[in-house]
């Protein structure tokens, strides 16, 4: 079922790099990327946790990138845009939150085989446990205060949803 989610996954994790790159160097890219794609595939699997959610997700299309470019001061060329429509901003806040503490992607990734019909919650081990190398790539998409602007847009959601007594679900 996560492969219906590919298209908002491959971009939201796209933006993010973007907006807050690795250092120079092929690894530190690729680590960063993992990391990325991580928390974004997490947050999408928690955000449209049934087949319902996803098909509505096709037919309404997500919010696209105008607002975050807006708060982190991005200004996409003009041959750049088709990509952004699948950008789903409250995806990328919500994987800004778990990148930016390790804890709360641990909490999150214990929750989502709960939370939702998609099995993701396995092989982040990256994103939950950084290694050195991985926070060695990765000083500005981990970093909470230059992440804050993009997580605070969505945070209170996402807590809301880890904490929620979810006993009625199925």
């Amino acid at each position: 079922m996560t492969d219906e989610l590919t298209p908002v996954i491959a971009a939201s994790t796209r933006w993010l790099l973007a907006a807050y790159p690795a250092p120079g160097g092929a690894l530190s890219r690729a680590l960063a990327e993992a990391q990325a794609r991580q928390a974004v595939t997490l947050a999408a699997t928690l955000r449209y946790p049934t087949a319902l959610d996803v098909q509505l997700l096709h037919l309404l299309a997500p919010s696209g990138s105008q607002r975050l470019d807006r708060l982190t001061g991005g200004e996409p060329h003009p041959d750049d845009t088709a990509w952004r429509t699948w950008i789903d901003e409250t995806v990328v806040s919500w994987a800004a939150c778990l990148l930016a503490d390790p804890a709360l992607a641990a909490e999150a990734a214990h929750r989502a085989p709960a939370l939702s019909e998609h099995h993701t919650a396995s092989g982040l081990r990256r994103l939950t446990a950084p290694g050195k190398r991985d926070t060695e790539a990765t000083p500005l998409l981990r970093h909470p205060d230059l992440l804050e602007d993009i997580a605070g847009l969505h945070r209170p959601q996402l807590l809301e949803l880890l904490s929620a007594d979810h006993a009625e679900l199925p």
